[in-house]
């Protein structure tokens, strides 16, 4: 269940209060729009946690507790009163959630998440483990397959999917900015993808990661491929393949997920 979820199944029964991350100045635990909504015995999502999550709490439980909000946005120093060393400044905005406050949640908490386009070709084992990651994660998932009946029942809210056949024709339609991720379950069609995305990062240069699942092997047999389908050395050198973070070992397809998403998540 995601957070808003959670949060939209207590308020049909009790309110709530939303804390936001409403400003920073310096350094902080977590960015502007980072939220948690605090109920009287637990709390959905965070601001970071430390004295400022604690001091945040303690005050949206007064509010509950006497049925309004008396200061809608507070400022804390994370200096020495509050035991934090961030050295930055934060203000927290407080609001009241209840019932009325359901219509539209969804749209009002996650809009607040920054949300990078990461594009994943390949709907296999792998590929799952990589969408169960970054379900949890500020993302929005572009998960593309060429074989029908692939993806699962359910899947995150953050994740849109697409059967395209041939499946080298949705790298056009790929949102601007996007971290491509390829781990088709053909070498054929991984060879048509990355082909497909080193013409786009040509006409567009707006494909920040180009990322082929495999091995040093697998990349030089690429490599030659694509160079007798015109492309330079330049251009090749975008791909990234192997993909992963280096340090982390294992063949699991949950491992092999972290080590990507690891590496998706870097500027």
């Amino acid at each position: 269940m995601r957070p808003w979820q959670r949060l939209a199944a207590h308020l049909h029964h009790a309110p709530a209060v939303l804390v936001r991350v409403d400003a920073l100045q310096g350094s902080g635990p977590r960015e502007v729009g980072a939220w948690m909504a605090v109920t009287a015995t637990e709390l959905v999502g965070t601001i970071g946690g430390g004295q400022l999550e604690f001091d945040a709490v303690a005050r949206a439980r007064a509010a509950l507790s006497t049925g309004q909000i008396a200061d809608a946005r507070q400022r804390f120093a994370l200096g020495p009163s509050l035991g934090q060393c961030c050295g930055g400044v934060v203000w927290l905005s407080f609001d009241w959630l209840s019932a009325e406050s359901i219509s539209g949640l969804r749209e009002r908490l996650e809009a607040t998440q920054d949300g990078r386009p990461i594009a994943l070709f390949g709907g296999g084992h792998v590929g799952r483990a990589i969408v169960d990651l970054l379900g949890r994660l500020p993302a929005r998932v572009h998960w593309i397959d060429s074989r029908e009946g692939v993806f699962p029942a359910e899947v995150p809210d953050n994740v849109q999917c697409e059967h395209s056949e041939p499946v080298h024709h949705a790298v056009s339609s790929l949102a601007s900015g996007s971290r491509v991720v390829i781990m088709s379950f053909s070498h054929a069609e991984d060879l048509d993808i990355v082909a497909a995305c080193l013409k786009r990062q040509r006409e567009h240069a707006d494909l920040p990661f180009i990322g082929l699942i495999g091995s040093a092997t697998k990349w030089a047999t690429f490599r030659h491929r694509l160079e007798a389908r015109g492309f330079s050395a330049d251009e090749l050198a975008r791909v990234t393949c192997p993909i992963g973070i280096p340090g982390i070992r294992g063949k699991q397809p949950e491992v092999v997920a972290l080590a990507a998403v690891a590496q998706l998540m870097q500027d």
